[in-house]
């Protein structure tokens, strides 16, 4: 089936470039905008084979317009600051030669362009509404409405006025622009964030903040994101689940535990967690901690808590060393 007439100059594009083998293409594929890459990229990877007739055709189409043209002038650059200075006076001329030649590196707003709309709106967040508006501003539209949806409403409002209200960059400007680029990007991985955060790591937080805390931060979040609140909550791990152990899970645990911390920490635990405990240890051992239980006198709320997080350490510690299985809240086991 023969290729559009919209498809003709890029299958035309791609059959030049794979004729010029890889280190010339390269150098060819830097000049062009991102965008123009991977329609370029795509449009190879779906030719297979081309005709001999196809490539003979294409290369001589190239040639015939590159031979159309000519260079009038061997120096562009010195012409215009030439005719510039003869026609208006070095001082007037400068400032124009400096706005028309200006150079500028922009190799830091340069490879934005590259990376991926929630990588972009990460690095740009705490930088000046102004700043990020001008940096914007070279990126492709459709990449910085992806961009801007990363962005707080009050960041994305304040960032479409700016680029609204936006009147050109003067050279020294832009150049003051690539180096607060530069210095977000130093140090930093471009393409991928790190594995930081995330509910997972907000249910074991709140599950070593005692059940006050917990209940109190998991309200406020159920009162701005109920969704959020549940995804918590069924990653969570907290000292009643250890009645979804196994008894060889109970009794790994037992083993870690200190008799007096258990004592403390069972104060605080439901009849049939501790019964549970009971029946995973000795006739003789279950025995004496039952009668530590009854002779152990009123124990403050702070530190029963605060013995309940010392064993779910250990149980998340023996998790991670594989001697254990550990349910969430949820249905998805943790281990």
């Amino acid at each position: 089936m023969p290729a559009k007439n919209s498809d003709q100059g890029l299958e035309d594009a791609a059959i030049l470039l794979m004729s010029l083998g890889e280190e010339e293409a390269s150098a060819v594929l830097r000049h062009l905008a991102p965008k123009e890459v991977q329609r370029l990229g795509e449009t190879i990877a779906r030719m297979k084979a081309v005709p001999h007739e196809r490539v003979g055709s294409v290369i001589d189409k190239f040639q015939s317009i590159a031979g159309s043209e000519s260079m009038l002038v061997a120096d562009t650059g010195e012409y215009v600051k030439s005719v510039l200075r003869k026609a208006l006076g070095d001082d007037t001329a400068n400032l124009l030669i400096e706005r028309i030649l200006s150079e500028s590196d922009t190799s830091g707003i340069e490879s934005l362009k590259w990376m991926d709309p929630d990588s972009v709106a990460e690095l740009l967040r705490n930088e000046h509404p102004q700043i990020v508006a001008a940096i914007l501003s070279h990126l492709e539209h459709e990449h910085v409405a992806e961009v801007l949806k990363g962005f707080t409403e009050r960041q994305r409002n304040e960032v479409l006025i700016r680029i609204a209200t936006l009147d050109g960059i003067q050279p020294s400007a832009l150049k003051d622009l690539n180096e607060v680029m530069g210095r977000v990007l130093a140090g930093a991985e471009r393409t991928k964030k790190a594995n930081l955060g995330g509910v997972k790591v907000a249910a074991e937080i709140l599950n070593l903040l005692g059940n006050s805390v917990e209940t109190a931060v998991l309200d406020f979040v159920r009162e701005n994101d109920h969704e959020l609140a549940q995804k918590i909550m069924d990653n969570m791990f907290t000292f009643d689940d250890l009645m979804k152990l196994d008894d060889k899970g109970i009794q790994a645990m037992l083993k870690e535990v200190q008799s007096e911390s258990l004592v403390v920490a069972l104060k605080g635990a439901q009849p049939a967690l501790r019964e549970r405990i009971f029946k995973n240890m000795s006739s003789r051992a279950a025995e004496s901690l039952r009668e530590d239980l009854e002779s152990r006198g009123p124990v403050r709320l702070s530190e029963v808590e605060a013995e309940q997080k010392e064993i779910l350490k250990i149980v998340r510690r023996l998790a991670d060393e594989g001697q254990i299985m550990l349910a969430g809240g949820g249905d998805e086991q943790l281990v």
